[in-house]
């Protein structure tokens, strides 16, 4: 018998406890050993504990050093920062592993599998930022700093790397942009042609190329690319584009990694105006789900839930109406469960 593997669970805002719970059954339905410890953060946490990210939901995660969650609401402009944000900071998340697969033909682009690797904690996203008045303008000029480290730089580059051998890729691509941001983004770059000189040259291929470029290559022909590693605010971008070439936010899953703990996620929004009617597409996060399963050495688990989902989309052509398809949520989940059960 599988020993149980003590996890932390937040069900998030807004559409997250509907496809949290289509999630769970699905891991039910594969008899994933983990033992949830279920927290809030987010909105519901505000609501609850007047705090977007309880010191229970942190104590949580210490414990386990693992947790699955869905989106959580963050306010646009004022209001609380961002407990993802927080998240990655507070448990040194610094790879952030957002996959791309095609999962439905038919679309603009066919037989797209690629990886994004961003890093999580440093660049443009780390906050110091501040206004400048001018006259009565208390907003006249905006500032913001961003800082790239060598040793930042490095153990993102090393985790792409590593993960992409690990997994039985051909190639990283790293992106960047110092021609113009010679020391912000030319230090990623300095250190990733030394790191793999180093290395990484007789294991895997490697090219580099700035980041305007790599987004008009990904969209003229993505099947180009295995690997992308890049800095946080261009990771941030790409990762979505990336998304978009395999039917959007609601087939995009993502890991946070870091030294001692992991977090997984479905990275799309909590879509407030459509929760509880039972119209959110679960996949991203059971497609987390499965990451996690990968994260704790359940390989076999984790293709069965991949294969499943690749089934239920393709040969029983069960799919929510973001995919063309008129099944709610329950009706996906059921027919996916139908599935890894038989």
């Amino acid at each position: 018998m599988t020993q149980s593997i003590p996890a932390t669970l937040i069900p998030g805002d807004g559409i997250g406890p509907e496809i949290v719970d289509a999630t769970l059954a699905a891991l039910d339905a594969l008899d994933a050993p983990f033992m949830w410890d279920r927290q809030i953060a987010g909105l519901e946490g505000v609501k609850t504990a007047n705090d977007p990210l309880p010191r229970k939901t942190l104590d949580s995660i210490r414990q386990t050093r693992l947790a699955l969650k869905g989106p959580l609401e963050t306010p646009s402009g004022g209001g609380y920062r961002s407990s993802n944000v927080r998240l990655r900071e507070e448990f040194k998340l610094y790879a952030n592993l957002r996959p791309a697969r095609t999962l439905v033909a038919g679309g603009r682009f066919e037989n797209v599998d690629l990886v994004v690797v961003r890093e999580n904690l440093e660049g443009l996203y780390i906050g110091h930022e501040h206004y400048v008045q001018i006259d009565d303008d208390p907003h006249a000029v905006a500032m913001a700093t961003g800082i790239n480290t060598r040793a930042g730089s490095r153990r993102l580059l090393e985790f792409a790397f590593e993960h992409a051998i690990a997994t039985g890729r051909k190639k990283v691509t790293v992106v960047h942009k110092a021609n113009i941001m010679k020391a912000l983004t030319g230090i990623f770059l300095e250190t990733a042609l030394k790191l793999y000189d180093d290395r990484y040259k007789d294991r895997i291929a490697m090219d580099t190329v700035i980041v305007d470029a790599c987004a008009m290559k990904l969209v003229l022909n993505p099947q180009q690319f295995d690997v992308i590693v890049t800095t946080n605010l261009f990771g941030d971008i790409l990762s979505d584009l990336v998304a978009g070439l395999v039917g959007g936010l609601g087939m995009a899953p993502g890991a946070n990694i870091g030294v001692n703990s992991a977090i997984f996620e479905a990275v799309h929004g909590s879509a407030p105006d459509i929760a509880g009617l039972g119209l959110a597409n679960p996949v991203a996060l059971m497609l987390a789900a499965a990451l996690m399963l990968d994260h704790v050495k359940l390989h076999e688990k984790a293709t069965r839930l991949r294969n499943g989902i690749d089934a239920t989309l393709n040969v029983d052509r069960v799919r929510t109406g973001d995919l063309g398809g008129t099944a709610s949520t329950s009706e996906f989940t059921r027919a996916l469960v139908a599935r890894l059960k038989s």
